[in-house]
């Protein structure tokens, strides 16, 4: 009884945070749209466009399909080619290798309690559908009703930063929205003024939405929703020092970074253009970080030769000490796992390397350790858009700051050349239009 006490209430935990954490085991399970959504106050993320990926999904009676390889004959061929069993792994396959048969016990143990989980495995099959999450009473409520208001007209002529952003038009493009001002009378009353329509350059400027309610701003004919208390920066690398605070103190004590790491696959593919590594020694680390310290989360592909360049060059580079890896392990919609997970290429997770920069003094710092993620700690979610990662590190109260970002929350800056690409108002259901009841 006690046992069924607990896990219902760490599921309503869940309800209310988009975080369930699994009792005895180093491992949470996330829903990224309810996390994201508490950044918002009258806006909600549209699950049905968060959870993009062209997933097999049993629970709506799809049947896995298998890839298209060609003919029967062509596999037939490939069937009898000979293997060379022979072949005798490199130095780096090696480490890899090592590397995957030390966290594979934390991975298999987290995704075993996973599926141990009834009440999380059920509501997978509807995470696709269009609710909204209220805090009043705790419930799902039906938003199937689609606000046409909200999203563009021109839904599929959604602007490229990253193209404008080349341009040499790209100083003329503004981003404005209405601002209410705030005045204090000499009894200490506040007043609100009408409300003034701020324009400011899109590019290469710090944008803030100061106040504690969302912000709908407009730029090229299209609207973009700004969560509370968030700022950004849009840019390209040569300005992100446009990013540092002129006082130490509004420096950020927790940073995260998503390069866009070369891969072939990616530039095949055109999906977005990727970064050389060399020009990540450019990033300021140590001048973005508080003067109390910081913690660094910098995700990483499964390449063991990236591996090797983060913890050789990199981080020494940015001034960082080592401390814990994170592992997001992706499942589908049915519980299962994207991939097998001995796979040697495509596994189903990916690893998130945390070290710390020290405060001024060369002392870690009391607070800096509490905040410190444990090693192999695993995440598990079912994966949104390519390369949109899991909200980590959110909503707690801190100084954040993500680079190369996409998308924003409540409380964070970011940076990135299209920091607003998921702030796309077709993204977003209309939660001041729901009545609930």
């Amino acid at each position: 009884m006690e046992g069924n006490a607990s896990n219902k209430s760490l599921f309503q935990d869940y309800l209310s945070t988009g975080i369930y954490r699994f009792p005895n085991v180093n491992a949470v399970f996330l829903d990224p749209v309810r996390i994201l959504n508490i950044s918002y106050t009258n806006f909600s993320i549209s699950p049905h466009l968060y959870y993009t990926r062209s997933l097999p999904n049993p629970c709506n009676g799809e049947e896995k399909k298998e890839e298209a390889t060609g003919p029967k004959e062509q596999k037939d061929k490939k069937r009898k080619r000979k293997t060379n069993n022979s072949y005798v792994p490199n130095a780096k396959e090696e480490l890899a290798h090592k590397r995957h048969m030390e966290v594979r016990p934390f991975l298999s143990s987290a995704y075993e309690a996973f599926l141990k989980e009834p009440s999380l495995l059920s509501i997978l099959c509807s995470l696709k559908d269009n609710t909204v999450y209220t805090k009043a009473d705790n419930a799902l409520v039906d938003n199937r009703q689609e606000n046409d208001a909200l999203v563009d007209n021109k839904g599929e002529n959604i602007p490229s930063f990253i193209e404008l952003g080349k341009l040499w038009q790209a100083p003329l493009f503004e981003i404005s929205f209405h601002r209410q001002v705030r005045e204090e009378s000499v009894q200490g009353e506040i007043a609100l003024q009408e409300d003034k329509n701020v324009t400011c350059s899109l590019f290469n400027t710090l944008i803030e939405n100061r106040s504690n309610d969302d912000a709908i701003t407009e730029c090229l004919s299209s609207c973009y929703i700004l969560p509370r208390r968030s700022s950004f920066l849009m840019s390209d690398i040569n300005q992100i020092r446009r990013l540092i605070p002129a006082c130490p103190h509004d420096r950020f004590n927790l940073i995260l970074v998503d390069p866009p790491w070369e891969n072939k696959s990616v530039h095949r593919r055109s999906i977005y253009p990727t970064l050389p590594n060399r020009y990540l020694f450019s990033i300021p680390i140590r001048q973005l970080a508080h003067p109390e310290g910081a913690l660094v989360a910098l995700w990483v592909t499964n390449r063991e030769k990236l591996r090797t360049f983060v913890e050789e060059e990199l981080f020494p580079a940015w001034g960082i000490t080592y401390a814990a890896s994170l592992y997001w392990l992706k499942v589908r919609e049915d519980g299962h796992m994207i991939s097998e997970l001995d796979l040697a290429h495509h596994k189903p997770y990916e690893c998130i390397l945390v070290g710390y920069i020290h405060k001024q003094g060369n002392d870690v710092g009391h607070k800096l350790i509490a905040k410190m993620p444990p090693d192999k700690h695993v995440v598990i979610s079912v994966p949104g858009d390519h390369s949109r990662k899991p909200p980590i590190g959110r909503p707690k109260p801190v100084r954040g700051l993500e680079l190369f970002a996409r998308e924003l929350s409540a409380g964070w800056t970011s940076w990135g050349n299209e920091p607003l690409f998921f702030q796309q108002s077709r993204y977003f259901s209309d939660g001041r239009l729901q009545s609930i009841d």
